[in-house]
């Protein structure tokens, strides 16, 4: 029958050993494997890949790792195959103990996206222990009146593995006085009972020596042995006597050592020594020994080592009660550990998402972790949350494990990264809790465009300026980071399309300096605008623009240009002046222009040379000329000025010009046509000079007339209008009254003005007219914009029309005087 039974084991465990390779998936999240211990390292366990429903290749592009529950990992994944591993020996007493089954978890985390799978590996035990006696030499007293029957308590022999590889029975040596019998207890292995068969005779046989086997269920088995010394005692008639035969206590795992735990009490009914009686921890595993011990007098057992309720939960103690006779009695504590809520929960992360980018929407998956309770009994609910208010929110998934996702949108500009605390709380008694921080960065894209410091840039540049030339700079700055920062400046053509000013400026595309590309003038630009645009490096690139006004500064590079009196180098100009003349008598005004702006174009008149100093002045403001005392016989008839006209710039400019003022007693005297009395020149007849001019026109208009009446001959109903236009080259809409003669009080006129100088003949109160304002009818080409002049130039001349008005008037004062 022990041989059948014994097979019966030996075809159960080939039964447990031929599945340990077999796969079960528990629902859908957690995958169970099951291995052997003690299988070498390398051994091949599952392909992971295959049961996810994974392609190959997939976990090595997921990034896919094992995160374990404990502090080591016991597997190694290949990533490129999804094959799993052994990574070293496995040992199931030293992984879980006493423990059936034997578990090992662990995570399988995936990232892109982030994703994890709960795996199990259940290790089988195999029988590599075998059964050990802590002593292997017992001696037991016994005395030889001993009644038949009486059963004597043996220590248990300890066996590490579990199941059928466990301890299974014990077997005695062959003898006459005992047999064996086994018992189990409810909390622990089984352990041998003597009985005694025979009586003793001390007189007959003082000792017996037995040898007893505890044998396991293993294939094949495996056994230990000890020798047990029974010693026959003389008689002593009674044997001590507990008050119970089986105490309880309970007692909380956070106890201290020394803590008292139970009292037992026995009697024994002999007297004198027989009486005495000594307590002992006898026959117990060595786990009891470390963690209880008791008062050999007062039979009071205390703690002497910590308990740990997550570890072993109740403890079965052998008490012997032993009297001066050598007799002895047994009792046993069952010690009932109490849980107490010492452990806070830990937070184990398994995978972080760092960095994440900026745009990421909610719900985005940025960590999971996994929370344990090991006094999930008395520690309550465990909550779990943050410490502080982030754009983060934790959400469960499954079991205990949680997954940390966004609950906003994030911005690197105003936060670049997160220290995130999370914290899991039990709800006691008392309240415990466990923090474990997580740091997060947040990694930039482009979602902020250039930003100029400026809303719009004026700059200036002075004209006549050395071609590339810095004028300024334009800086714009981007809040993000890397390429997305990176900055490039352009020129943007204005909306009218006019791409002129590209000629006047150029930009650097790094840094935004400005360059004025040609020599700048005033007098043709005062100010122009441009559009700069700055674009940022990233993929989809932002940009922004501003407006740049580039402004002209005058330089005085112009001379002042006299406009009156006219200074053609031909024929001299000559005022009159009747000698009848009082002191401040207005002569003559000096007009002249400047083409500068600002300080550059105020002019101011001097009086360099004259005739006589002290005959005329100029006003400094308007150039007024005017007489200081009146005229007397004694001054010359011919009186020549030289008048400086100067502008306020630095450096200042001038322009002189040359004025003859002819002192008569009246207009009618021929004095308008007169001559510089040093030179030698010849003069002219004014009236063969007029009967030429007269025959010119006469002739011009025949001929005119006689091509028209042959067009109009010839062609009968084509029309011709004639026109007849004097174009000079002046400044149209000007105010004679309000320039010249009231004057603005700088010296000069605000807009350029022709003029012509005119005598009147055949008065009797020598009236004297001049500057008679000549009137173009053309617009003056502002384009271009200015007309300059050197010193000693004068205007154009004026038409023949002018000409012939001034030779008649010539004629005039010289046909009086004949």
């Amino acid at each position: 029958m022990a041989g059948a039974r014994r097979k019966s084991l030996q075809n159960r465990q080939v039964g447990f050993l031929l599945i340990f390779l077999c796969v079960s998936v528990g629902g859908a999240t957690t995958i169970r494997y099951s291995v052997a211990e003690e299988m070498e390292s390398g051994s091949f366990v599952a392909n992971v890949a295959k049961d996810l429903g994974l392609e190959v290749g997939k976990l090595a592009a997921r990034g896919a790792r094992l995160v374990s529950e404990g502090n080591k990992m016991h597997f190694r994944l290949h990533r490129k195959t999804g094959d799993l591993f052994v990574k070293e020996k496995l040992d199931r007493e030293s992984l879980c103990g006493k423990a059936d089954p034997c578990v090992l978890r662990f995570e399988i985390v995936l990232v892109e996206p982030l994703q994890s799978f709960r795996a199990e590996v259940r290790v089988f035990d195999i029988n590599d222990n075998a059964p050990v006696f802590l002593n292997k030499e017992p001696l037991l007293k016994i005395p030889e009146s001993t009644p038949l029957g009486s059963r004597f308590p043996l220590q248990s022999a300890q066996d590490l593995d579990v199941g059928l590889n466990g301890l299974q029975n014990y077997t005695l040596s062959a003898n006459g006085y005992f047999h064996l019998h086994t018992r189990f207890r409810s909390h622990g292995p089984k352990y041998a009972e003597l009985v005694l068969n025979k009586p003793l005779d001390r007189e007959e046989q003082p000792e017996v020596n037995l040898t007893i086997t505890a044998v396991d269920g293993g294939s094949p088995p495996k056994s230990g042995t000890a020798h047990i010394h029974v010693v026959v005692l003389d008689v002593n008639d009674h044997v001590p006597q507990f008050s119970r035969l089986v105490y309880r206590a309970q007692v909380s795992e956070n106890s201290p050592n020394g803590s008292l735990v139970a009292t037992v009490t026995a009697v024994d009914l002999d007297e004198g020594t027989n009486k005495a009686i000594t307590y002992s921890l006898a026959q117990n595993s060595e786990a009891i020994l470390k963690t209880f011990q008791i008062d050999p007098q007062n039979g009071e057992v205390r703690l002497r080592g910590p308990l740990d309720f997550e570890a072993i939960e109740t403890y079965d103690i052998d008490i012997q009660a032993t009297d001066g006779g050598g007799l002895s009695a047994h009792s046993k504590v069952l010690v009932e550990v109490v849980d107490v809520n010492d452990n806070p929960p830990e937070v184990m992360v398994s995978s972080v998402s760092s960095p994440l980018p900026e745009d990421s929407p909610p719900q985005t998956v940025v960590a999971l972790f996994t929370i344990r309770d090991r006094d999930i009994r008395v520690g309550g609910k465990v909550t779990c949350f943050l410490r502080e208010d982030l754009p983060f929110v934790i959400k469960p998934t499954f079991g205990n494990s949680y997954s940390l996702v966004t609950d906003r949108s994030l911005d690197r500009e105003e936060v670049s990264g997160y220290n995130i605390t999370l914290v899991a709380m039990d709800t006691g008694p008392p309240s415990l809790s466990a923090e474990t921080m997580i740091e997060v960065l947040i990694s930039d894209i482009n979602d902020n465009p250039p930003i100029f410091r400026e809303d719009s840039y004026i700059l200036t540049v002075r004209e006549n300026n050395s071609p590339a030339v810095f004028i300024g700079k334009v800086h714009a700055e981007d809040l993000d980071l890397g390429e997305n920062a990176q900055i490039t400046y352009s020129l943007l053509p204005p909306k009218n399309g006019d791409l002129s000013v590209f000629a006047y400026i150029s930009i650097n595309s790094d840094n935004g300096k400005l360059y004025a590309l040609r020599t700048m003038d005033y007098e043709a630009i005062q100010d122009f605008q441009f559009v700069v645009k700055a674009t940022d490096g990233g993929f989809l690139s932002l940009s922004s623009q501003v407006t740049v006004r580039v402004v002209v500064l005058d330089d005085n590079d112009n001379r002042p240009m006299i406009l009156y009196p006219l200074q053609n180098g031909t024929l001299p100009c000559n005022d009159l002046v009747p000698r009848s003349a009082e002191a401040g008598y207005l002569v003559t005004k000096v007009v002249a222009v400047d083409g500068d702006s600002g300080q550059n174009s105020w002019l101011s008149y001097n009086l360099l040379k004259a005739t006589d100093l002290g005959l005329f002045s100029v006003q400094r403001q308007n150039g007024e000329i005017h007489t200081l005392r009146q005229i007397s016989e004694r001054d010359p008839m011919m009186q020549k000025l030289i008048i400086l006209v100067q502008d306020h710039g630095q450096p200042a400019l001038s322009t002189t010009v040359s004025l003859n003022i002819l002192l008569v007693d009246g207009f009618s005297e021929p004095y308008l046509q007169f001559q510089d009395p040093t030179k030698n020149s010849r003069k002219v007849n004014p009236s063969t000079k007029y009967l030429v001019i007269s025959l010119a026109i006469l002739s011009f208009l025949f001929l005119l007339s006689v091509i028209v009446i042959f067009i109009i001959h010839v062609y009968q109903k084509i029309k011709y209008r004639e026109k007849f236009t004097i174009q000079e080259h002046f400044y149209d809409d000007c105010n004679f009254s309000n320039n010249l003669v009231q004057g603005q009080g700088n010296g000069s006129l605000s807009q350029p003005c022709p003029y012509e100088m005119c005598s009147a003949t055949g008065t009797g109160n020598s009236e004297f007219r001049f500057l008679k304002r000549f009137m173009p009818n053309f617009p003056f080409p502002h384009a271009t914009g200015e007309i300059k002049m050197e010193a000693g130039s004068s205007l154009p001349p004026n038409s023949d029309r002018n000409k012939s008005r001034r030779s008649e008037g010539h004629d005039q004062v010289s046909d009086d005087y004949m």
